[in-house]
C-alpha cells in the first residue's frame, strides 16, 4: 500500500533536571546503559510524569493513575534526551505492577519529538505483585532525542502502577528471530473443495520421495501415496516436495496429512467454510465505516462510537478545509470506510476497492456459477438489512456516497474533478478510536487518477443500482460523466509523493490505464459510442496488462478488461479482449505450476511487493474469470487452488486471514483492531486479510526482526509490522472476489 509512520501523541513537561545526552556506542560495543536512575532508590529525577500523582514507595516509582481518561497517554511516565544508535542492539527491560490485577501498561521506546516515531512497544497486563519484563530490538536510527515512556491512561477506574529496575541496555547481542513455523507438512489449514484439486508441500532434506497418509478425525487412514520432490524453492529458500491428494473426495472435518515423520495442521474437505468466509471477507467493511457509531449487537465486541462525526475530540468530516492556501472551501466528506489501518480515506484506493466488491456481486449475476442470493438482502447483518437490497451493494453504498462527495463542487477551479484524499495533518498513534481522533482533517488536491476512479465506479454503480434505487443509479452516472469530462480536461494533475505526512502519498504519474478503466465502465453502463472509441483506440487496450504483480489501485487496466471480458456487451472484438484474458490466466497457470507452494505470484527477483498476499488473490480472480469466459476446468482449479498458500500453504505455515486456520494472523497494524497494545481493544476481525510478504520491510519493527529474509519469511504478525502486516480495504476486496469464487464451485 503505502509507507506509514506509527506515532504517539505529544506527552507532558519535564519532572526534575533533563538527562545530559549520553556518549553513543557503536554496534558491537561493550554493553551500555541509558537510562538514568532507574533503580529509584532515592529520588525521581530525571523522571518526568503525567496526569499522575508519583513518588517513590519502597525504593519504587509509584502512580496513582485517574480513572476517566480516554487513551494510554493521557498518563504517563517517563525519561527524555536517550541516545540511541542505529544498528545497535538494546535490551529494554524494567519490573512493574498493577493494583487492581488486570491493567496493562503501554512501555515504549521513541522518538521524544514529532513525529513521535515507536522503535519498541509492548503492553504486558500487570498483576499486584509484580513480574520483570524484558525486550529486545535494533535502533533503526540514530538519535539524541529518544525517550523511554510508560503510557498508563485509557482506565474508567482509578488505579497503582509502580515500576522499578527500568533499563535501556546498549551493546548487547542481537536476538535472532526464528517463526514458528509449526510442523512441515504445509496444508490449506480451513478447506479443500471436494471436487477441487487437494495439494500440500512437504519440508525436507530428503532427496527421494517420500509416503504420505491422508488421515480422517478418527485418527483412520483415507489415502495414500508418494510425494514428488521438487528442490530448492526460490521463494523460501527450502528444500521442498509437493503433495498431490486431490483424489480423494469425501467431505468431512478434522483430516490431517502425515508425511516424513510429520502430521499438517487439521483441515475441512467440504464448502462451507468458503461460504462463511465469502460473508466474512465483506463483513469486514462495516467495523471499517466511518462517520457512523458500530452496533455491537450486529458486530459482537466490535461496537464503537461514530468516528470522525463532529463529536468532540473529533474536529470531523462534515466541513473539511483544503490544507492551506490550496482551496478556498469545505467539503461534507463524512462516511466512507477508513483505508487500512489509520484513519485516512483515499479516493485512489477507495476506488478499486469499491469496484471490486461491486465485481464480486456484478459475477455472480453473469457468471455460469455465480449465486447472487449468497450477499442477497439479510446475509451480512447490517444496518441496512431487511431493505429488499442486497447487502453488498448497500455496504458498497457507503463506500460510494463517500466518492461522491470528493467530487469538486460546481464553480468551483477544477470542478467535476476529485480530491485526492482525506485525512489527518498529522500521523496519529495507536492504539486510537476513530471516535478519539482530535487532528485536524484536510483535503488534499484533486487528481487526475482520483478523478478517473470516481468516473470508473460512479459508472459501474449506475448499472448495478439501477433495478433498486433509480434516483442513485442516475445520480452516480451524472457524476461518472461529469468526472470523465473533467479528466479529459485535466489529463497529467498528479499527486505529490512527497504529500506523505499524516496518511500515504498514494502517488501515480500514469493515468492511461485509469482513462481506459473508467471508459470501460462508462461504455458497458451506457453503450455511447465515444467511450467504445477511447477503449479501442487505448494502447492498453491490447496490451498485456496481466504482470506478475498482479493489478492494484496504481495498476487498474485490469480492471476494465476483466469487466469487458465477463460482463455482456456489443464491444467490437469483444472475443479478442476474451482470449486476452485468457492468455493473462495461462501465464499464472504456468507461474503457479512452477511455485512448489502452489500460488500464482513469482515476482521478479523473488522480491514480494507490499500487500503480496491481494497480489496472489487478484491473479487469482484473473484465473477465476478466464474459467468464467471458457468454462475449462484447469482455471477453475488453478483459481481454487491459490486460495491454499493464503490459507496456510506457506513457507510460514499461517493463514494470513483472521480466524481462519489453527494458526493465523491476529496482529495486523490498526489503530483499534489493536488488542496486542490494548486489551480492552477488539483483535481484527474475522475474515481481515494481512498484506503479507514484503521484501522491502520498510517498518523499523519488520526491519529489526527480518533483515536478510527471503520471499515469503519477509512477513511478521505484530501490530508494529505497518509493511507486512497492514489491513487494507483493497487488500479484503480481493478476498471478497475470490472467497466469493470459491464458495460457488463448491
Amino acid at each position: 500500500m503505502k509507507r506509514r509512520r506509527t506515532a504517539l501523541l505529544s506527552l507532558a513537561t519535564l519532572l526534575g533536571a533533563a538527562l545530559t545526552t549520553l556518549p553513543a556506542q557503536s554496534a558491537g560495543a561493550d554493553e551500555v546503559e541509558q537510562v538514568r536512575n532507574g533503580g529509584f532508590d532515592t529520588t525521581a529525577d530525571p523522571w518526568w510524569t503525567s496526569n499522575v500523582t508519583a513518588g517513590l514507595t519502597g525504593g519504587q516509582l509509584c502512580a496513582d493513575v485517574p480513572g476517566g481518561t480516554a487513551n494510554r497517554w493521557d498518563s504517563s511516565i517517563g525519561q527524555n534526551d536517550i541516545t540511541l544508535v542505529k544498528g545497535t542492539t538494546y535490551r529494554f527491560s524494567f519490573r512493574a505492577s498493577g493494583v487492581p490485577e488486570g491493567h496493562a501498561v503501554r512501555a515504549i521506546v521513541g522518538l521524544a519529538v514529532s513525529p513521535y516515531d515507536t522503535w519498541q512497544e509492548a503492553t504486558p497486563v500487570l498483576d499486584a505483585a509484580g513480574d520483570s519484563y524484558s525486550y529486545t530490538f535494533t535502533s533503526p536510527v540514530d538519535s539524541a532525542q529518544a525517550q523511554v515512556a510508560f503510557q498508563v491512561g485509557g482506565s474508567a477506574d482509578p488505579w497503582r502502577f509502580c515500576l522499578d529496575d527500568v533499563s535501556l541496555l546498549g551493546g548487547v547481542p542481537p536476538v535472532v528471530y526464528e517463526p514458528d513455523t509449526g510442523p512441515r507438512v504445509r496444508v490449506n489449514q480451513v478447506a479443500y473443495l471436494p471436487a477441487g484439486p487437494k495439494n500440500a508441500t512437504l519440508v525436507t532434506d530428503a532427496a527421494a520421495k517420500l509416503p504420505w497418509q491422508l488421515k480422517n478425525s478418527a485418527g483412520d487412514t483415507v489415502a495414500h501415496g508418494w510425494s514428488v520432490p521438487r528442490g530448492l524453492d526460490a521463494s523460501s529458500g527450502q528444500n521442498v516436495h509437493t503433495i498431490d491428494f486431490g483424489a480423494y473426495r469425501k467431505r468431512g472435518a478434522g483430516f490431517t496429512l502425515v508425511a516424513d515423520g510429520e502430521t499438517s495442521r487439521p483441515f475441512d474437505i467440504g464448502a462451507a467454510a468458503y461460504e462463511q468466509l465469502g460473508l466474512d471477507a465483506v463483513k469486514y467493511y462495516y467495523t471499517q465505516r466511518s462517520g457512523i457509531a458500530i452496533r455491537d449487537d450486529l458486530r459482537p465486541g466490535y461496537g464503537r462510537a461514530a468516528g470522525h462525526a463532529g463529536v468532540a475530540p473529533n474536529l470531523g468530516d462534515t466541513s473539511v478545509p483544503c490544507r492551506p492556501g490550496e482551496c478556498d472551501y469545505r467539503l461534507d466528506v463524512s462516511g466512507g470506510w477508513y483505508d487500512a489501518g489509520d484513519h485516512g480515506k483515499y479516493v485512489v484506493n477507495g476506488g478499486i476497492a469499491a469496484w471490486e466488491v461491486l465485481s464480486t456481486y456484478e459475477r455472480s449475476l453473469v457468471a455460469r456459477t455465480g449465486h447472487p442470493s449468497r450477499l442477497g438482502d439479510g446475509t451480512l447483518a447490517l444496518p441496512e438489512s431487511g431493505n429488499h437490497v442486497p447487502d453488498v451493494l448497500d455496504e458498497a453504498r457507503w463506500e460510494l456516497d463517500f466518492l461522491l462527495k470528493m467530487q469538486v463542487p460546481d464553480g468551483q477551479p477544477l470542478a467535476g474533478m476529485a480530491h485526492h484524499k482525506i485525512h489527518d495533518a498529522q500521523w496519529t498513534g495507536l492504539p486510537l478510536l476513530p471516535s478519539d481522533d482530535p487532528q485536524q482533517r484536510e483535503l488534499h488536491l484533486p487528481t487526475t487518477a482520483a478523478t478517473l476512479n470516481l468516473a470508473a465506479t460512479a459508472a459501474q454503480a449506475a448499472r448495478l443500482y439501477r433495478p433498486y434505487d433509480k434516483a442513485f443509479a442516475a445520480k452516480a452516472l451524472s457524476a461518472a460523466r461529469k468526472a470523465w469530462t473533467a479528466a479529459l480536461a485535466h489529463p497529467d494533475v498528479y499527486a505529490d509523493a512527497a504529500d506523505g505526512t499524516g496518511g500515504g502519498a498514494y502517488n501515480d504519474d500514469n493515468v492511461t490505464d485509469e482513462f481506459y478503466w473508467a471508459a470501460a465502465e462508462l461504455y458497458l453502463t451506457t453503450g455511447e459510442q465515444r467511450f467504445a472509441d477511447h477503449v479501442l483506440n487505448s494502447p492498453l487496450h491490447t496490451a498485456d496488462v496481466f504482470g506478475s504483480n498482479g493489478f492494484d489501485w496504481s495498476r487498474t487496466a485490469a480492471a476494465g478488461r476483466l469487466d469487458l471480458a465477463l460482463v455482456p456487451s456489443k464491444l467490437p472484438g469483444r472475443d479478442d479482449v476474451r482470449r486476452s484474458v485468457v492468455r493473462g490466466a495461462d501465464k499464472y497457470l504456468a507461474a503457479l505450476a512452477s511455485q512448489p507452494y502452489g500460488m500464482p505470484y513469482a515476482p521478479e527477483g523473488n522480491r514480494y511487493d507490499w500487500g503480496s498476499s491481494h497480489q496472489v488473490l487478484n491473479n487469482a480472480v484473473v484465473l477465476a474469470t478466464a474459467y468464467d469466459v471458457t468454462g475449462a476446468s484447469k482455471y477453475r482449479d488453478a483459481a481454487v487452488q491459490s486460495m491454499d498458500y493464503i490459507l496456510g500453504r506457506n513457507a510460514l505455515n499461517i493463514s494470513y486471514v483472521t480466524g481462519y486456520g489453527e494458526a493465523n494472523a491476529q496482529h495486523q497494524h490498526s489503530r483499534w483492531y489493536a488488542h496486542q497494545l490494548d486489551p480492552k481493544l477488539p483483535s481484527p476481525p474475522a475474515g481481515t486479510l494481512a498484506g503479507g510478504a514484503n521484501s522491502s520491510i520498510q517498518d523499523p519493527y519488520a526491519q529489526s526482526k527480518l533483515q536478510g529474509c527471503v520471499g515469503q519469511f519477509c512477513y511478521i504478525d505484530d501490530i508494529q509490522s505497518w509493511s507486512t502486516n497492514e489491513t487494507a480495504i483493497n487488500w479484503n476486496a480481493a478476498l471478497t472476489r475470490m472467497a466469493s469464487f470459491v464458495a460457488d464451485q463448491g
